[in-house]
């Protein structure tokens, strides 16, 4: 790929800290040391910056500066070797950033108990930086929102300081696009799209990411457009996962392999990408971004109705699941309350050891309401809490499979062992497809 080479600005703050940056002078800072944060934060630092990385949690703060990893996409020995070298320090004292050249933000954006967008964690880090702002510093936020945050929420907090933004100091939007647990893409191959409240504000962004990122930068013309395409990318997941759920449902009762179904049309060379089903949807993305639009949408006197009915069917899934396993046991003779389930898998995602938004704690709920004794196994999740209530993962064992009435297949992780898992259960119930090559082999096996 050829290196990205700005056009020249007029603006002389521009202009110098364009040179910082190209000459890996410029000191930057990393609020929000969590799944997006921390990654951004080391490929920045192996980038050769001075990094410093800004957490509230404490505990964060000092597994980073002791070289300790605690995300899964970050490469442990990366870690290591760049807090060695000094060119990566934590720190939970926001007046550094007085001295910084660029700050990003990668905090949460969670929904509120109305389920609407809470952006208190992007106000408190915007206040914090323009607490410390100064002439010729970078802004960047990475974290999902929805259109106008950039310009409505954290441009205001940044010029009641009296400087002005795309002259005295520069603010872009550029999201974040991370997949954890994909082994092919990470944040430094993934293409990054960058959109600044003034066409300088983007081309200096757009430097920043050109010179820490092996990827293309795709500049677009406004912090809205990009903060609207981070959402489309998500939405565009969230429909089409709505729809595999939807077909899986109608399979069931059309007595329809909904897999085998999903597999055929996926021998079409064009035309279409396949999605499958699952007992819902979880993490910090898919499940929560599409309301953020919806939410949005509202002031203009707009109602998101696919985006809507699509949020219903996928957070109808875990109920579904539940249903499910009542009907499986029914056939049994026996009941739900009383029964000892066992839930293989509480990530939301296979490999990985994150139970944000994850289905499993729902399920997990549902069935203890209903009187059953539930159990769980994940080699990633060594405890979780429901309704306040702690779980830790079983020893998946022989013994254990036998003991239970019924296995069920949240979380299709790579480390089980599938036939050894049916061939010592009653029962198993798979909302994953995982055990798809056992399917006609073993007849204890229902898939969703």
């Amino acid at each position: 790929m050829d290196k990205y080479k700005p056009e020249r600005v007029a603006n002389s703050v521009a202009s110098e800290l364009i040179r910082k940056i190209q000459d890996k002078r410029a000191k930057i800072g990393v609020i929000g040391l969590g799944y997006v944060g921390l990654p951004l934060a080391v490929d920045k630092a192996i980038a050769g910056y001075e990094v410093i990385g800004f957490d509230i949690q404490q505990e964060r703060v000092d597994m980073v500066n002791q070289g300790v990893n605690y995300i899964g996409d970050v490469v442990d020995e990366e870690l290591r070797q760049v807090v060695s070298d000094g060119r990566l320090r934590a720190t939970t004292d926001y007046d550094e950033i007085k001295n910084l050249d660029i700050v990003t933000i990668c905090v949460p954006t969670p929904l509120d108990k109305n389920k609407q967008p809470d952006l208190t964690y992007i106000r408190n880090s915007a206040q914090e930086v323009a607490k410390r702002l100064h002439a010729g510093m970078l802004v960047v936020l990475e974290s999902t929102t929805y259109p106008g945050t950039t310009e409505e929420e954290v441009k205001p907090i940044l010029e009641s300081t009296g400087l002005k933004c795309g002259t005295d100091f520069f603010l872009a939007f550029s999201p974040e696009r991370v997949d954890p647990g994909n082994k092919l893409y990470n944040v430094k191959n993934t293409p990054k799209v960058v959109g600044g409240v003034t066409s300088v504000c983007t081309k200096v962004a757009a430097t920043l990411y050109s010179n820490v990122l092996q990827s293309d930068v795709f500049e677009v013309s406004s912090p809205k457009v990009a903060e609207l395409e981070k959402l489309y990318e998500n939405i565009f997941r969230n429909v089409n996962i709505a729809l595999a759920n939807e077909l899986a449902l109608i399979c069931e009762r059309m007595a329809i392999n909904v897999w085998e179904v999903i597999d055929a049309a996926s021998t079409k060379p064009y035309g279409f990408m396949p999605f499958y089903p699952g007992p819902g949807l979880g993490g910090h993305c898919i499940p929560i971004d599409p309301l953020y639009l919806s939410w949005k949408t509202k002031e203009y006197d707009y109602y998101t109705k696919m985006i809507e009915t699509s949020a219903e069917i996928n957070d109808g899934m875990p109920e579904y699941v539940v249903d499910r396993i009542y009907r499986i046991l029914n056939r049994f003779r026996k009941s739900i309350n009383s029964s000892r389930i066992l839930l293989l898998g509480v990530a939301y995602k296979k490999d990985i050891d994150d139970i944000r938004e994850s289905p499993a704690v729902k399920i997990i709920s549902l069935l203890e309401k209903e009187g059953a004794t539930v159990l769980y196994n994940d080699p990633y999740i060594p405890l979780c809490f429901v309704n306040g209530n702690e779980h830790r993962s079983e020893e998946l064992t022989e013994e254990l499979l036998k003991s239970v009435d019924l296995v069920v297949l949240i979380t299709d992780h790579s480390s089980y062992d599938y036939e050894t898992i049916v061939k010592n259960a009653s029962f198993v119930f798979d909302t994953r497809n995982a055990t798809k090559n056992l399917y006609n082999e073993f007849a204890n096996i229902e898939l969703l």
